[in-house]
């Protein structure tokens, strides 16, 4: 697909150069962007680079770099005494809110011309994305998305290669340009709390046509400061209902529906997101509160579900089966069956037989079965929440099999520390044998992260360490440790990665990829079973 290009005149009006807080500019020139570029190794030849102040660096010392390489326009919120001549300035109030209203200029605001719904919670957000886009796709629309484990343009889904659920606001508007020229009629994007944030406004300049609220929990306490704050950034996604403007440019054949909000009324948060907006919402319950959809009844297996659901319009029953692992995705299939409904106008009755046919998201709840005769099961999991939400049905099942549950998990370096003896506390409760390891320790010291979470654990009295308590700060081994573990009939469940393709410690970046660990690790127990 060809890069967009556009002089810079075309795109920095007085309305734009007033939303990116512009102070002045320096050059009179009118060159032709390329491309828009806030790391300046990628610049190349016609880019407009974003120099952003960071924790770890300054991106205003390699304005020189940039440059070099071929940066045409600079947009800088330091004072720069040396200009070079030929090259535009523009120094703005604060280089990364400026990004927002830029880029959606540059790509000439490509969510006005697609319908665009947003996903925002503290866990769900991108099973949900991922059923939301199967849905559509399966109903014949043409439509793309991002998610923290994928992307797709309307073609076949790409990894994402990041640790990043919402990318810098130039990338969210690249992808939904990308997007409407390949004739996407909708977008699917994964709002996080960072991505909703005044602080990054990587979603600032996205007009949504409907936003879906999963649920809101402890985390990522310190981006936000405090939980009030954090879940006030969330709401950001219900506010930007009332600001969308007309669509243009949409196919006739596509409704357009008046925007629109979807909310599961189960969190005790839900009046806080539906007070925000003006704007019509829609409800899902899976423990039986009054909704547009209601769980009833609920059986769950290793491969799927099965729900008895009431459709509160049609004052009627409809069953749904999924192959989805965990109890919990009743609550993303119906909030999926909603959003879709909304954005096409077909009842969410009529769209429901599409579910069986649904694929869970790579790293959520994945099965791995390589004929062993326990479980094993890879998910991304790493908040007291979540972990809630999927040791609690788990446990009853395998209660009811005679089925133990061996847990894996960690917690990220340099990020919200309260939450570690919590995670300790909720595994404990559900667990016969827990093993910590290494999620991503960043700065810190692994084995003092893993400490944390034992003292969490260990506050239960049903747990000791070296006897169903295991410190292995080492992944690969500790896998092989929880396979070493388990019998016939239980559950080896690793928590904290899923999807994602690297570990992070102080000094370096390890390849890693959690599903294939384990199926390697599975080969080799066959093996030494047949010695």
């Amino acid at each position: 697909m060809d890069c967009c290009k556009r002089h810079l005149s075309e795109f920095l009006t007085e309305e734009t150069a007033a939303r990116a807080g512009l102070v002045k500019r320096y050059g009179d020139t009118d060159p032709l962007v390329t491309a828009l570029e806030y790391d300046s190794r990628k610049v190349k030849p016609g880019a407009l680079y974003f120099a952003l102040p960071g924790l770890q660096t300054d991106g205003h010392k390699y304005i020189t770099e940039a440059i070099t390489q071929g940066a045409i326009v600079i947009v800088h919120e330091a004072d720069i005494d040396e200009k070079n001549i030929g090259v535009v300035y523009l120094k703005v109030q604060n280089s990364r809110f400026s990004m927002s209203p830029l880029a959606a200029a540059f790509y000439d605001f490509p969510s006005r011309r697609i319908l665009v719904a947003g996903v925002t919670g503290t866990e769900g957000k991108t099973t949900s994305v991922y059923l939301i886009w199967q849905l559509l796709r399966l109903m014949g629309k043409k439509a793309g998305f991002f998610s923290t484990v994928q992307y797709s343009n309307g073609d076949e889904p790409q990894w994402n290669p990041e640790h990043q659920t919402t990318p810098e606001a130039t990338v969210v508007q690249r992808l939904l340009w990308e997007m409407v020229e390949n004739g996407c009629a909708y977008a699917i994007v994964e709002a996080s709390s960072h991505g909703l944030s005044p602080r990054t406004n990587r979603l600032g300049d996205v007009e949504f046509d409907a936003a879906l609220f999963t649920n809101i929990a402890h985390e990522h306490l310190e981006f936000h400061g405090t939980w009030e704050q954090y879940r006030d950034d969330k709401t950001n996604l219900f506010r930007a209902l009332d600001k969308a403007q007309a669509k243009i440019g949409i196919s006739d054949s596509v409704m357009i529906p008046e925007p629109f909000g979807v909310i599961n009324t189960d969190d005790i948060n839900s009046a806080y997101f539906a007070i925000v907006t003006k704007s019509h919402k829609r409800t899902f319950s899976v423990t039986g509160k009054d909704a547009d959809l209601t769980v009833k009844a609920i059986t769950s297996s290793a491969i799927g579900n099965w729900y008895n659901v009431f459709v509160a319009e049609k004052k009627t029953y409809i069953t749904i089966r999924d192959r989805l692992p965990g109890a919990f995705n009743a609550g993303n299939v119906l909030a999926a069956l909603l959003v879709v409904s909304g954005l096409t106008g077909v009842p969410p009755e009529s769209i429901a037989p599409l579910c069986p046919r649904l694929l869970p998201a790579r790293g959520r709840m994945t099965a791995i079965d390589k004929g062993q005769p326990f479980e094993l099961v890879v998910d991304y999991a790493h908040t007291p929440s979540s972990f809630q939400t999927i040791f609690e049905p788990l446990r009853k099942r395998f209660s009811r099999s005679g089925g133990r549950i061996i847990s894996l998990f960690g917690s990220a370096g340099d990020r919200d520390t309260q939450k570690r003896a919590e995670q300790g506390k909720v595994a404990a409760a559900y667990s016969d044998y827990i093993i910590l390891s290494d999620e991503d320790p960043r700065s810190e010291q692994p084995m003092d992260i893993l400490h944390e979470i034992a003292r969490g654990a260990e506050e239960s009295g049903t747990f000791t360490r070296d006897k169903n308590l295991f410190l292995i700060p080492d992944r690969p081994a500790a896998i092989r440790k929880a396979l070493s573990l388990a019998n016939t009939g239980d559950l080896v469940l690793l928590l904290g990665k899923g999807h994602e393709n690297t570990i992070i410690y102080k000094d370096y970046v390890m390849p890693y990829d959690e599903i294939a660990e384990a199926e390697k690790a599975l080969k080799e127990l066959e093996m030494r079973n047949e010695q």
